[in-house]
């Protein structure tokens, strides 16, 4: 099982198994794939040790993935909250920052129903 970026990948077509990784969508591991010269029907498992150095190389190179995406986007919504504008406002009190309807749905954000009396 090859392990690239902390993730190991499981036994699948390659363009499937890159979007385990956080940050690599199917278009961006198809254009990972071209870069590296790799077929993208080919499985996991199947993969060369140079295929997967190879793969790992242009990923850290030119992609951010996992804990640095996770970490920078963090730091996005920390700076909107900080600035204290719309979006800001709207992250820091667990609603849809969107512009979606709230007097109804927004259950997801917004959590379970209370009763009235207990708020």
């Amino acid at each position: 099982m090859a392990r690239i970026a902390g993730v190991d990948l499981p036994n699948k077509r390659l363009v499937v198994a890159l979007t385990y990784i956080y940050g690599i969508g199917r278009k961006t591991s198809e254009s990972i794939l071209a870069k590296a010269q790799i077929d993208e029907s080919l499985r996991a498992n199947n993969l060369t040790d140079a295929q997967i150095s190879q793969l790992r190389e242009i990923i850290e190179s030119s992609h951010k993935i996992e804990g640095e995406l996770r970490s920078e986007v963090q730091l996005n919504i920390k700076r909107l909250m900080d600035l204290g504008n719309y979006r800001g406002l709207r992250h820091r009190r667990g609603l849809p920052v969107r512009g979606q309807r709230t007097k109804t749905n927004a259950r997801t954000r917004k959590g379970p129903r209370r009763a009235p009396g207990k708020r």
